[in-house]
């Protein structure tokens, strides 16, 4: 038992806040993957990876977006999450036009804030939260973590997935309880 919620909290605190694909989990769990137990279809994983390639791509073909702002976007179930910091209004608003426009988006939640892009100190605390929130829910009775995506930015912590009520309310007080945490926004669909 300790081998593998070893195991799985080493794999979750290697993904990024980028990573998103399929998870192999090795040691005693070995031969189950992510494909068993994600409450996506295997075809909707790979929509969410091709929206998230295909809204960063236009992003950075943008040449607003590309020169002033640092934005990016995060799917789950074909709901679109976008981070980041856009300097105007005007950018911001540009940045969820683009993500609308992409096939197969259902929804776009528009989380960019104005302001000067992130520095690099932020940025790599918002993946040790990210971190920490993983590993946290991990260790959660009855909350398997691939249910939930974790985004972090500027200290907010953002969680996606599908998952039955209770289970994201666990995973919030989990989340709500890390340092460096300054909000929890929940972007769930609940299966009850």
């Amino acid at each position: 038992m300790n081998s593998i919620i070893t195991t799985t909290l080493i794999a979750l605190l290697c993904l990024t806040q980028y990573g998103c694909a399929p998870l192999v989990v090795a040691g005693a769990a070995a031969g189950v993957t992510t494909a068993t137990i994600e409450r996506r279809t295997p075809g909707t994983v790979v929509e969410d990876q091709t929206i998230e390639f295909k809204i960063n791509n236009l992003f950075s073909e943008d040449e607003g977006l590309k020169e002033t702002a640092r934005v990016r976007a995060t799917s789950y179930n074909n709901i679109v999450l976008l981070t980041g910091e856009a300097p105007n209004e005007n950018l911001r608003q540009r940045a969820a036009s683009i993500a609308r426009k992409v096939e197969k988006v259902s929804r776009v939640h528009n989380e960019i804030t104005i302001g000067d892009h992130k520095s690099f100190g932020r940025s790599s605390n918002d993946t040790w939260i990210t971190a920490k929130v993983k590993t946290a829910i991990a260790g959660e009775k009855n909350l398997n973590p691939i249910h939930i995506k974790v985004v972090t930015a500027k200290g907010t912590v953002f969680l996606m997935g599908i998952v039955k009520r209770d289970e994201g309310q666990r995973a919030a007080q989990r989340a709500s309880k890390i340092k460096g945490v300054k909000r929890v926004v929940k972007i769930f669909e609940y299966l009850d």
